[in-house]
């Protein structure tokens, strides 16, 4: 004959095992139903080292259709191609604020930028940046014009940028602004005047 205490032990235990299955039946519920985060992509950079310098922002609204100059204070580095580097990013990290005038894919960086003698600075972006920027004239106008007027207004002597995605050439930055030749500054400076003042 089994001992009754055995058949209370097999009982409790039984309890459990199916406590347990409601509960982590219940969890995957719930860890189903909660939105995924979307995780930051961008490679984690070193601190800048470097004075902090106030710098013009050429920020984009996409409400207005408009570019505004905008004061920054930010670290700059002493080398030219890295303060490139760290102007633009500091006019993604703007974009990427949940509050941007002109929100841009998460994700989103600037690669590097190297500046060739004589005044050339050829931008290179990542693959989130692009493939998920919103499609438009407009937007993708205000995205470029943005980029390339906040490096020429705080490094001088650019005349002409190329814009690169990972490296590697691109016809459109989402399906409507040119990407494969080269922008001349000048044209730039004067699409820039024109989205200053229209309100």
């Amino acid at each position: 004959m089994i001992p009754r205490h055995f058949y209370i032990a097999a009982s409790v235990m039984l309890a459990a095992v199916l406590g347990m299955s409601i509960y982590a039946w219940r969890m995957r519920g719930r860890v189903a139903a909660t939105p995924a985060s979307s995780s930051d992509s961008r490679p984690v950079v070193a601190p800048v080292s470097g004075p902090t310098e106030e710098v013009t922002l050429f920020v984009a609204y996409d409400d207005l259709g408009i570019l505004r100059a905008q004061a920054a204070r930010i670290p700059l580095p002493s080398v030219r191609q890295q303060r490139a580097e760290e102007l633009l990013r500091a006019l993604i990290a703007l974009y990427l604020d949940k509050t941007s005038p002109h929100p841009i894919p998460v994700g989103s960086d600037i690669r590097s930028v190297y500046l060739i003698d004589p005044g050339l600075a050829v931008i290179d972006i990542n693959a989130a940046f692009a493939d998920g920027h919103r499609s438009g004239v407009l937007s993708e106008e205000l995205t470029v014009a943005s980029l390339l007027q906040t490096l020429s207004a705080n490094i001088p002597g650019i005349l002409k940028a190329k814009i690169l995605v990972e490296g590697q050439p691109r016809e459109t930055l989402a399906g409507h602004v040119d990407l494969s030749g080269f922008f001349d500054l000048t044209a730039v400076h004067q699409l820039t005047a024109e989205l200053e003042t229209q309100q």
